[in-house]
């Protein structure tokens, strides 16, 4: 068991501890409503921290965080990457204080399924994350079980779950997806409507599943759990922390904006 949170500790360790820029793709196994409110308190938090922080919606589909927080976006990435728009007409500022920014207006896979701009949409991506302290991408996989931007995967993937059994499914069906596409690398794990004990069970079975059966190593990025004021906290337009700072849900994103912020050097996780 000391070797197991040794390994889990070191895992960790490299996951957040990478170089800048800092790249953190989410996959979501939970409903629209769910993956958007840890996203922008996630981004809120950071934010708050003092970290520079950008959402990048890349989803095909119209449950991406930008569409679901009713922007209309000016500019766009794709836009961005045709030389129609420059980089200060794309990001747009959000009263919960990150950036926020639309990969494309039109289909996706018409904006990565041609090579020439596929290759000027990856590096205007690029771009983007050298010029801030977080990137976080709110993606889907497409129809062949891939990102819409190879590079997305250049940081870390972090799957949302939670402890419903239709929740831990489909996040397992997303590692295994993800593992066929992007081959053997770790994956983070982070548990939403539970407290930690029930979180930690949900990510023991999880890690133990996909190491006995992918040999793929999971790693537990946090929880958060039920709490109403989120709710409240968003029918106000603001982020728990700022509405509500002592909810216990606030105190949960501090603690994993704190993690997520972690400087290069001189990070550590006891066991």
């Amino acid at each position: 068991m000391a070797s197991f949170e040794c390994d889990q500790a070191e895992g960790l360790r490299r996951m957040l501890a990478g170089p800048k820029p800092r790249i953190f793709t989410f996959l979501s196994a939970t409903s629209v409503a769910e993956k958007s409110t840890m996203l922008v308190n996630l981004g809120a938090s950071l934010a708050a921290g003092g970290s520079d922080v950008v959402l990048l919606d890349a989803c095909a589909s119209q449950d991406g965080i930008a569409r679901r927080m009713g922007a209309e976006p000016q500019a766009t990435l794709l836009d961005v990457a045709r030389q129609q728009r420059a980089f200060d007409q794309v990001v747009q500022s959000m009263p919960q204080g990150f950036g926020l920014v639309s990969l494309t207006g039109g289909s996706l896979y018409a904006a990565t399924h041609d090579a020439d701009q596929l290759r000027r949409l990856t590096n205007t991506f690029g771009v983007l994350a050298s010029q801030t302290d977080v990137l976080i991408v709110d993606a889907e996989l497409d129809e062949n079980d891939a990102l819409p931007i190879a590079a997305m995967a250049s940081g870390d993937i972090v799957v949302q779950v939670s402890p419903a059994a239709a929740s831990i499914k489909e996040a397992y069906s997303l590692i295994k997806r993800l593992n066929a596409q992007v081959g053997r690398r770790p994956f983070g794990i982070l548990v939403t409507g539970a407290d930690e004990r029930e979180a930690e069970i949900v990510y023991q079975n999880m890690a133990q599943a996909a190491s006995r059966y992918l040999a793929v190593q999971l790693f537990s990025i946090g929880s958060v759990p039920t709490d109403d004021q989120v709710t409240r906290a968003a029918r106000l337009g603001r982020a728990v922390i700022d509405a509500f700072p002592m909810a216990g849900a606030s105190v949960a994103f501090r603690r994993l904006a704190e993690r997520f912020a972690l400087p290069v050097q001189g990070v550590g996780f006891g066991a």
